[in-house]
């Protein structure tokens, strides 16, 4: 066994690299080729990390192993014949191209990729870059139609995005919590109505059921807010749907009943929750769309990125950093009357004139903490952030997780706030109010395992309810099922149309059989049998991740009890906007100040070849 060989699977031994990667490298390079073996692994690896490409000059560090094991990334180092030009190593290679012809890496402008984030950032960037682009001749109506439904405020940055999406193909609007994106998208796609030859098909879908649901019960009460006639309101979508749904996603296949050789049929697409949009499911989106589709994309683009590889939103955003072009602040100011000022500053691109910044929130007033704290923490002062948790805010608890003690009052408060919801089961409750009393209240955790994780709190969670006689669990081990268990899907299942987040919770049904009760995007509720579930967890507590595209009214993070990389601000800020009135932080202040200093970073090419 080669040096490389023998030092990459003590790379696997030690969880740094998966052994999929290990593969991959073997699969790419012989043991004549320790450099080609080290990029594959390291490439394959990064992207099983969130990272869409490696830019060459990380090979100086390893990023991968050098914060963990320095010495290893030294000796990986060493046997790949350092120092090495790795640009000269990798062009040698036939697995390595520059994209124009399917090879398994792609190289190119100093970034290595595998082909797939390639082809896949590669779309994006040739969709996105169209967005500059406006969709037809200019329309003598859009500024009274703007005026009508805006009102003529001096500074109304709503009114600006909607201007904005009138006047581009592809769109981007972002704010953060009760910045007033539905309500803008609400009066922009009622502009579009009446500016519109015909009918309009319009669709809403965002990246989760949960997110969906919020969608289609916010946008609707935005609506009745607006004069429109009966014709108009008929044009308005029902519900949103998911992204899987809208695609047409089929089980255990990454296939898609829609793509580039059967598009949807819309004329305009809205997609909430962009920040949770990941770049392959941006890919296939993209793909799936008709040649003259409208697409407006919402969302805040500091939450977290998605789950899996890139950070689509965030980086589209970067762009908007230096305002709007010269010509474009004075065409926006001429559709809404209000004094834009643009900036000339030709190395940003042009897509930040596509791009929209919602900054004003009007759902946190100056008394909020919880508004307060999500500003501080966005913008990493930490020295703020204690001032805000020692401020007395009314809407913000803070439990120092220093102890026993500490640990113990964590689960009484949980047991406590989810014991109203499982009362209402016990009194018999319909359905849709014990689902409505339940999402009122959520724990939020950054970690999977161990006693501060989503599996060790939902079996401690549980333990408590049992013993406080809240619950009844059976007593084989075997049957996890009781009347009040909350689950949540983990896997898609187009058949009973569940999808990965959505969350139903088991109660008797009409003839006293335990069914599991999920609320639909249309305000429905279906219910199935706990054995045709697909893959799902009980969901005390989920992580952050999976609580992005939900609001609750009162919103508990906690952390655990020593920092680890996966604790940044992102993560952070997405828990506390979570919360609407209430929010309960479980954390020990020292690891929770450096969460908020560390920044999450996902590598790829798009800003900066958005920027071009």
């Amino acid at each position: 066994m080669t040096i490389m060989r023998a030092l990459l699977r003590q790379a696997v031994e030690k969880h740094l690299i998966r052994p999929l990667d290990l593969h991959f490298a073997l699969l790419l390079a012989d043991d004549a080729h320790p450099a080609l073996m080290l990029a594959a692994a390291c490439v394959s690896a990064e992207a099983g990390e969130g990272h869409v490409c490696l830019p060459l000059d990380s090979f100086n560090d390893i990023p991968i192993f050098a914060g963990r094991h320095p010495e290893l990334a030294s000796a990986l180092r060493q046997a790949a014949g350092a120092p090495v030009d790795w640009s000269e190593i990798l062009v040698k290679s036939p697995a390595v191209g520059d994209g124009s012809s399917p090879t398994p890496l792609v190289l190119t402008q100093h970034r290595l990729y595998l082909h797939r984030m390639w082809c896949s950032e590669e779309q994006v960037v040739r969709f996105i870059t169209g967005a500059n682009a406006t969709v037809a001749a200019e329309d003598p109506r859009r500024r009274e139609v703007l005026d009508t439904l805006f009102g003529q405020q001096p500074d109304d940055w709503q009114k600006i995005a909607a201007a904005v999406a009138i006047t581009r193909q592809v769109s981007v609007i972002s704010g953060g919590p009760g910045t007033g994106k539905t309500t803008t998208v609400a009066k922009l796609l009622a502009a579009l109505i009446r500016l519109a030859a015909g009918r309009l098909r319009i669709q809403l879908a965002a990246p989760t059921g949960k997110a969906a649901a919020r969608l289609t019960g916010s946008l609707g009460l935005a609506i009745q807010n607006l004069a429109l006639d009966e014709a108009e309101k008929a044009q308005f979508p029902m519900e949103a749907t998911t992204l899987h749904r809208l695609l047409g996603a089929q089980i255990n296949s990454q296939h898609m009943r829609y793509h580039a050789g059967n598009p949807l049929h819309l004329d305009v697409l809205v997609v909430d929750e962009a920040s949770m949009v990941d770049l392959p499911m941006m890919s296939r989106l993209i793909a799936a769309l008709p040649g003259h589709a409208r697409v407006i994309f919402l969302g805040d683009r500091d939450q977290l990125a998605s789950v899996e590889a890139g950070a689509v939103l965030g980086d589209i955003c970067r762009c908007a950093e230096a305002g709007y072009s010269v010509a474009r602040a004075a065409e926006l100011s001429q559709l809404t009357g209000c004094q834009i000022t643009g900036q000339d500053n030709k190395s940003t691109g042009k897509v930040r004139d596509s791009i929209c910044l919602l900054r004003k929130s009007y759902r946190f007033t100056a008394t909020s903490g919880i508004g307060q704290l999500a500003q501080a923490v966005n913008a990493g002062d930490v020295k703020k952030v204690n001032v805000v948790l020692n401020s007395g805010f009314a809407d913000i608890a803070q439990v120092k997780l220093n102890n026993s003690d500490m640990y113990q009052t964590l689960l009484d408060d949980c047991a406590a706030c989810y014991g109203e919801y499982l009362q209402r089961i016990h009194h018999g409750a319909p359905p849709s109010e014990v689902m409505a009393v339940f999402g009122r209240y959520q724990l939020l955790c950054a970690l999977r395992d161990g006693p501060f994780g989503v599996t060790g709190l939902n079996e401690r969670i549980e333990h408590m309810l049992t013993k406080k006689r809240l619950i009844q669990r059976s007593p084989a081990q075997s049957n996890k099922w009781y009347p009040g268990r909350p689950v949540m899907i983990a896997r898609n299942d187009s058949t009973l149309g569940l999808f990965n987040g959505d969350i139903g919770i088991a109660m008797a049904d009409n003839a006293g059989m335990l069914k599991v009760f999920f609320p639909l995007p249309d305000g429905s509720i279906k219910a199935v049998q706990p054995s045709r579930l697909p893959l799902h967890e009980t969901a005390y507590a989920m992580t952050v991740h999976k609580s992005q595209g939900s609001e609750f009214a009162h919103t508990a993070l906690v952390l655990p009890n020593h920092f680890l990389p996966v604790l940044t601000r992102e993560l952070v800020y997405t828990a506390i906007t979570r919360a609407r009135q209430q929010l309960t932080l479980y954390a020990d202040p020292q690891v929770f100040a450096q969460a908020v200093m560390m920044r999450t970073q996902r590598r790829s090419g798009l800003a900066e070849r958005l920027m071009q």
